[in-house]
């Protein structure tokens, strides 16, 4: 085009302009807003339905779907997972699917460790960061495809209660590890919280869903608040992304219940496992977004 001619046009919209810079508002919103809200209904769908584990779909979405490089796609991610884990632990709080202190310690634990997360994010090349993103992704669409072992509560105490005495070490253990992951790559870490509160703390499957999701907010800010300073965020992008994630997460959240579980977790792990296999071959041959 030899030049931009309309970057204060879409510098309105919180956009870079030098990335997404088109001759118009209309083809700015088609080319790039439209997508940001499609690819935010799915991530949306994914986490409301399936709880924490639909995060993980947040950042190849803006990598090689907006065309995001992962530096600036980890802080976006981490806005959109914790706006859309709030909108989507909503119904679940007005249920009573909440555990507010196992939610108050995984989130303690992991606030902190997110901060070490985002110090080892900005040391690491991005090729290095989007293999490492693969890696976690196929291991988690195996877990999901594996038969799940029933919930064992092993901090289970008589009358419901939770031995916070003998699974404290542990529950704070998985916490920090759950932050780091989302510090460094951007993910929420539903896909080891919940797992973690049905066979650690013995959680009925609700209510680790629902505590896992205000894990998820916790978590998240503390990344996005360690990211801070360091990219951009376009704010355009992420607001309408975040907005239709959360929309679709309430919706999903409302119908979850009623759709059979292992329906739900083999159909996410399938797509868990083509993303990571997608992203490693790209990260194979040092491609990263769209071109």
């Amino acid at each position: 085009m030899g030049g931009c001619r309309n970057r204060t046009e879409f510098a309105v919209l919180g956009g870079d302009s030098s990335r997404y810079c088109q001759p118009g508002r209309e083809l700015v919103v088609m080319v790039v807003l439209a997508p940001a809200a499609l690819l935010g209904l799915g991530t949306g769908a994914a986490l409301g339905l399936v709880g924490g584990g639909g995060s993980i779909l947040a950042v190849p979405a803006l990598v090689y779907g907006l065309g995001m490089p992962i530096g600036q796609a980890v802080p976006t991610s981490l806005l959109v997972v914790a706006g859309t884990a709030a909108a989507g632990v909503l119904p679940r709080l007005r249920r009573g699917e909440v555990q507010w202190p196992v939610a108050g310690v995984f989130g303690a634990a992991g606030a902190g460790a997110a901060f070490g997360g985002a110090a080892v994010n900005r040391l690491l090349p991005e090729r290095a960061l989007l293999g490492a993103f693969a890696a976690l992704m196929l291991v988690v669409g195996v877990q999901l495809l594996r038969r799940q072992p029933e919930p064992h509560g092993a901090c289970e105490a008589p009358g419901g209660r939770l031995n916070w005495r003998a699974c404290l070490p542990k529950a704070l253990l998985v916490g920090a590890a759950v932050g780091f992951l989302t510090g460094l790559l951007g993910v929420g870490g539903g896909f080891v919280i919940v797992p973690a509160l049905t066979w650690l703390l013995g959680l009925a499957l609700p209510a680790a869903i629902g505590t896992s999701l205000l894990i998820l907010t916790i978590n998240s800010l503390a990344g996005l608040v360690a990211h801070l300073g360091q990219f951009r965020l376009d704010l355009a992008v992420a607001g309408v992304f975040l907005g239709s994630a959360a929309l679709a997460a309430l919706a999903a959240g409302r119908v979850a219940g009623r759709l059979p579980e292992h329906l739900l977790r083999r159909g996410f792990a399938g797509m868990v496992l083509a993303v990571g296999v997608f992203i490693a071959v790209q990260a194979g041959l040092g491609q990263s977004g769209i071109t």
